[in-house]
């Protein structure tokens, strides 16, 4: 089996978008051959080249082959480097319903470096931040912050009461906890907010009202 074929035997035994790096395969070669090897499947669009050193597999379908999913890719990448990562605020933001506006590129908050990927045709951005924007992740407390921290101190306060109830009594405590974390006027909205929800008569929020 030459080394091209053995990349790609392991290559396929991963997880949709899981990263193939040179390090993997250094019991099969010289670092150069690998990367040699690597540049063919590359040309050859067995592989795609999402970062230097960092490859995923395209996937086969009965439609055809289409790259990996983008939350998979990048998902995978952020373990594999040892990154938390989130979604940006304007996806926060459209998933609150806080906008419509929908991104025209693909933008993930990360704990890493500032840096473009590439996905076969579609461009990535990872966006480094400050730690309080990676809080909750995947929690809708964590997009509320998010969403906030794009739309800025000016429009924060006209479409935060459209949430409504669209937060349970968990999201609200999650929240009002993050208000030791998040900047002053992010935190006084947060407050703002917290005080008009009319359910918060009925529940106990940490860190008091």
């Amino acid at each position: 089996m030459t080394l091209a074929e053995s990349i790609m035997k392991r290559a396929s035994e991963l997880p949709e978008g899981t990263p193939v790096v040179a390090r993997e395969f250094l019991h099969l070669g010289s670092r150069a051959a690998i990367d040699q090897a690597l540049s063919r499947l590359t040309r050859r669009n067995r592989l795609l080249r999402v970062e230097r050193g960092v490859y995923v597999r395209p996937v086969e379908t009965r439609f055809g082959v289409r790259p990996p999913s983008v939350s998979k890719a990048v998902e995978a990448l952020a373990f594999l480097k040892g990154e938390k990562l989130a979604p940006h605020g304007a996806a926060s933001a459209n998933a609150l319903g806080l906008t419509t506006q929908i991104p025209v590129r693909t933008v993930y908050l990360t704990s890493g470096r500032s840096r473009r990927l590439r996905l076969g045709a579609q461009e990535l951005e990872l966006r480094h931040v400050p730690s309080w924007q990676l809080a909750l992740a995947h929690r809708p407390a964590g997009q509320v912050i998010r969403a906030l921290a794009w739309l800025g101190p000016e429009e924060g306060p006209t479409r935060l009461p459209s949430l409504g109830r669209a937060l349970s009594p968990s999201d609200l405590q999650e929240l009002a906890s993050m208000r030791g974390q998040i900047p002053s006027w992010m935190a006084d909205q947060v407050s703002v907010f917290l005080h008009g929800g009319e359910r918060l008569t009925k529940i106990k929020v940490s860190g008091g009202l």
